[in-house]
């Protein structure tokens, strides 16, 4: 079963944009294509044309994560990287984010948790700007596109690493 109407972006505090979606996979599997750099690169992929020639994410506190998007039709690219600050497995990733050529200013703080109910999984991603002006900028870049298309692959992957639905 599919849950793209279960995609919602709020804005919980004039810093922060809340971003849910529900997957039918249990958590572990969920948490996997989350934070193995041969998962994600087959699904964090944004709207279509752009690919992911490196993902590298070091899972542990203290660790860096860094990936690079190119556009298929330009050859234009996107880079981003950060360092967790938490990493509890299946629950809950704590990282800073900064963008190569940021279109909002400053260092955001992304917090992603997973909730796990009958064999379905919420993910909730909380991302804390500097200020409200990051915010709103980063809300006009349409990331929330990129976002739903990128959950909808997903969303189609998790039954091929399964076998199946939850």
């Amino acid at each position: 079963m599919f849950f793209p109407d279960s995609f919602e972006v709020s804005l919980p505090s004039d810093r922060e944009i809340q971003i849910t979606r529900d997957f039918d996979a249990r958590r572990g599997l969920v948490f996997d294509a989350f934070t193995k750099p041969e998962l994600v690169r087959r699904w964090l992929l944004g709207p279509p044309g752009w690919t992911m020639p490196l993902c590298e994410i070091d899972l542990r506190v203290g660790g860096a994560y860094r990936y690079v998007w190119r556009s298929e039709k330009d050859g234009s690219q996107m880079a981003v990287g950060g360092v967790f600050r938490e990493v509890t497995p299946l629950e809950r990733l704590v990282a800073s984010e900064k963008f190569d050529d940021a279109w909002y200013p400053g260092e955001a703080l992304d917090t992603t948790v997973f909730v796990e109910t009958r064999g379905i999984t919420r993910t909730t991603i909380t991302v804390l700007y500097e200020s409200r002006e990051a915010r709103d900028a980063a809300r006009r870049s349409g990331m929330e596109y990129g976002m739903a298309a990128g959950y909808d692959r997903l969303e189609a992957l998790l039954p091929t690493l399964t076998g199946g639905p939850a």
